[in-house]
């Protein structure tokens, strides 16, 4: 029997799971994919150089992800007051090494200033602390993030269609169904933490998105509304530890 909800399914997943034991657990709530497709010289700029940028079609994308988490913690252990329940904001693009296509965070923002310090140590990832507050209003998620410089991102949505999975092959099941993702250490050293959960249970989305001053953070204009737009309610999720990646031959 599986130990975690996010284990009960595994045929989908590109390679097997780790044999080693999952550290962290989190679930995901109301998440916003927001996509946008960005010419590849412009990320390709902005990403370590031992990273592949991912191409669809000869399009690199940039990714905002609103959500929010729950039951965060570490496996075995008691879950720790004002870092197991907070919201996330990430500004991301896609990436390979050694034949495993992943995730590259350019940012999080996080309402917990614990969940900062710790992803920060464990894992190598550029989280940054932010005032956060979301709330259901009647059929939308109402957001808000604003870090302590101004950098600000508002937006409400929701979904607009039916639950489906993506299907192999499909822009949005390239974009979603990735499971690690990359971290730069000390001295350039590249990391990868390797994460599971079921398929990505995606509905179509709207939203409208006021303010968004993450892009700018990295010189670039996405030029208007996202092109791609997905919702998902729910989501269960374990991590494993990062691991060296090493170096290429």
């Amino acid at each position: 029997m599986a130990s975690h909800p996010a284990l009960e399914q595994q045929a989908h997943r590109p390679w097997p799971i780790p044999s080693g034991p999952w550290v962290l657990q989190q679930t995901w709530h109301d998440l916003l994919f927001a996509h946008w497709p960005v010419p590849v010289a412009v990320l390709r700029a902005l990403i370590p150089q031992t990273l592949t940028l991912d191409e669809y079609a000869g399009t690199a994308w940039l990714a905002v992800t609103p959500f929010w988490m729950s039951g965060v913690g570490f496996r075995h252990c008691p879950k720790l007051p004002g870092a197991s329940r907070f919201a996330e904001l990430n500004l991301r693009t896609y990436v390979t090494r050694e034949d495993r296509p992943g995730v590259w965070f350019f940012s999080l923002d996080a309402g917990s200033r614990l969940a900062v310090l710790a992803a920060r140590r464990l894992y190598g990832l550029p989280y940054v602390h932010a005032r956060m507050a979301h709330h259901a209003d009647a059929s939308e998620i109402v957001y808000h993030s604003r870090r302590a410089d101004g950098t600000s991102f508002d937006a409400r949505y929701g979904p607009i269609g039916p639950v489906a999975s993506s299907r192999p092959g499909t822009l949005v099941h390239w974009l979603t169904e990735r499971y690690c993702l990359y971290a730069e250490g000390r001295a350039g050293r590249m990391y990868r933490a390797e994460i599971q959960h079921g398929p990505w249970p995606l509905q179509p989305a709207r939203a409208t998105i006021s303010r968004n001053d993450l892009p700018n953070g990295l010189g670039i204009d996405v030029g208007g509304p996202p092109a791609l737009l997905h919702f998902s309610r729910r989501l269960d999720v374990v991590v494993w530890p990062r691991q060296r990646v090493r170096a290429a031959a």
